[in-house]
This record gives structure tokens, C-alpha cells and sequence, in this order.
């Protein structure tokens, strides 16, 4: 048994990736191409966004089909480090 699946884990699988950060118009654009960098397919019909009851930030959610958990690990640390992400779940 493979790490990924003693941790509930069977690749590939679809996975939701969520990030939120100022709804600046483009904030959704930032999250496709940096999970883009990593995924062959991003299914467009798979991303929802949602505004916070303010309007100041907005919180976007993209199905992927994950290949492992290290490419998981590697779309969280691009996600992480970008200025315009406050947070990724």
C-alpha cells in the first residue's frame, strides 16, 4: 500500500482546489494558470466562484483530476507563495 492510499488517497482522483484572495476582476485568472502549471486538463465547468458578503474577496474552486500527492503538494506551495492568494484550502 502506496503512502497516498494509507492517507485515504487513490491517484487519480478528482480533487477541488480552492484558493480565496481580493476580488480584484482577475483573481480567478491567477488560480487557472498556476494550477495550469501542473495539470494537463483544467475543466472550465469545474470552477465556481463566490463572493464574501462585502464583495472584497472572492473565494474560487476548480475540480482537477490529481496524479499524485506530490503534484497536489506542488499546486498548494504555487498557491502559497503567490502575493495575491491569501489562502488555499
Amino acid at each position: 500500500m502506496s503512502t497516498d492510499e494509507a492517507q485515504g488517497f487513490q491517484f487519480p482522483c478528482d480533487y477541488q482546489i480552492k484558493a480565496m484572495g481580493i476580488d480584484d476582476g482577475s483573481f480567478h485568472e491567477v488560480v487557472i494558470e498556476i494550477i495550469n502549471r501542473h495539470c494537463d486538463t483544467v475543466r472550465s465547468d469545474s470552477m465556481r466562484t463566490r463572493p464574501s458578503a462585502n464583495g472584497k474577496y472572492i473565494s474560487v474552486s476548480i475540480v482537477i483530476e490529481a496524479q499524485s500527492r506530490e503534484q497536489l503538494d506542488r499546486i498548494y506551495d504555487d498557491l502559497t507563495a503567490h502575493d495575491k492568494v491569501l489562502m488555499r484550502l
